[in-house]
């Protein structure tokens, strides 16, 4: 009898489960349902909205439309040109001040300082639109800075600077390769700006100076390694040519070399010793042609710039656009009007 009561009671509370189970499917499933319902009613609203407003909105496009394609058969042609720049010795941020000056020197309209800054007539001067300067941005740059700091200082201070605070301070200024666009109203005004543009950083003192110790510096390494890859070549040679008359001088008997193994062991030394110097050396040449200058000129200005164009630059795209957001948004304000009215009631 005892037995029989509890598989009864097991039953029922397998059922219990079962019903618990099922209960929460039923209630996950109604949630997912619910949720595509209402992306379903929210996209059936905006089709409805405007279903009833297509004139409206039709009108305010077309509107912006007409005034967009006036302005752009109107407005002068623009055109572009790109500088790319690798700026040495800290100097980018010292670029990045000289192209925002003369950028804003092109806000404020002051044609007589960009004349005599470019040695440009004044309609050519007048022509010029905008300057503008960004770095591009590769993650290697990033990488190849960490790694150098994870040289440069000892081990218990990498510890406590992980990457990611590395990243997060890594600014604009410290990537490798920067880009220079200028935009203006004449496409031969470019070959006259990159010059000036680099001069007015290379002829700053301090980077000279810079530069030349660098250079200087970089030099009497080089001779330095050269000088001991040299030693070394000697050295190598004497061990050759101890190992040669050694080997003369054995007989048919029995011979054993205790200094043998230490003279192998030395010669692989001196060569593992001459392979790092070598490829210091190159490090080092690699690193003298990339310092040589301030500033290293990747791709100068072309001389005739391109043409601007594209949809984002369409002023008729752009206004037809506007003028259906304004519109929509106008709607809107109506529709939010009449809920706060019939709100209230």
């Amino acid at each position: 009898m005892s037995t029989d009561q509890k598989n009864n009671e097991q039953e029922v509370d397998l059922g219990s489960l079962f019903v618990i189970i099922g209960k929460g499917f039923s209630k996950f499933f109604n949630f997912i349902g619910a949720i595509f319902k209402g992306i379903f009613d929210f996209i059936i609203t905006i089709l409805i909205f405007l279903r009833e407003n297509i004139v409206k909105i039709g009108v305010a496009t077309i509107i912006g439309l007409v005034i967009g394609l006036f302005l752009e058969t109107t407005t002068p042609k623009r055109y572009g040109a790109e500088l790319l720049l690798e700026p040495n010795f800290k100097s980018a941020r010292q670029l990045y001040n000289n192209i925002n000056f003369y950028n804003d020197l092109v806000i404020q309209k002051d044609t007589s300082t960009l004349q005599k800054i470019f040695n440009l007539d004044k309609e050519t001067a007048a022509s010029i639109k905008k300057f503008e300067i960004e770095p591009l941005k590769i993650d290697g740059d990033l990488i190849d800075a960490y790694n150098e700091l994870i040289l440069d200082v000892d081990t218990l201070t990498i510890k406590s600077y992980e990457y990611l605070d590395f990243k997060a301070a890594f600014t604009d200024f410290d990537y490798k390769v920067h880009k220079v666009t200028v935009v203006a109203e004449k496409n031969n005004v470019f070959g006259k700006l990159g010059d000036v543009i680099i001069s007015s950083v290379v002829n700053n003192k301090y980077f000279d100076r810079y530069r030349i110790l660098s250079n200087e510096n970089l030099n009497r390494t080089d001779s330095l390694y050269r000088e001991n890859l040299s030693q070394i070549d000697s050295l190598r040679k004497v061990y050759m040519q101890v190992m040669i008359e050694e080997a003369k001088k054995q007989t048919t008997g029995t011979n054993i070399d205790l200094g043998g193994e230490k003279r192998t062991t030395k010669e692989l030394e001196l060569f593992e010793t001459s392979r790092r110097i070598s490829v210091q050396l190159e490090d080092i040449t690699i690193e003298k042609s990339e310092k040589y200058e301030v500033i290293n000129v990747i791709s100068n200005f072309q001389p005739i710039g391109y043409e601007i164009k594209g949809v984002t630059n369409n002023k008729a795209f752009l206004l037809g656009l506007l003028g259906a957001g304004i519109m929509i948004g106008f709607l809107l304000l109506i529709k939010l009007n009449e809920f706060l009215v019939n709100y209230k009631k």
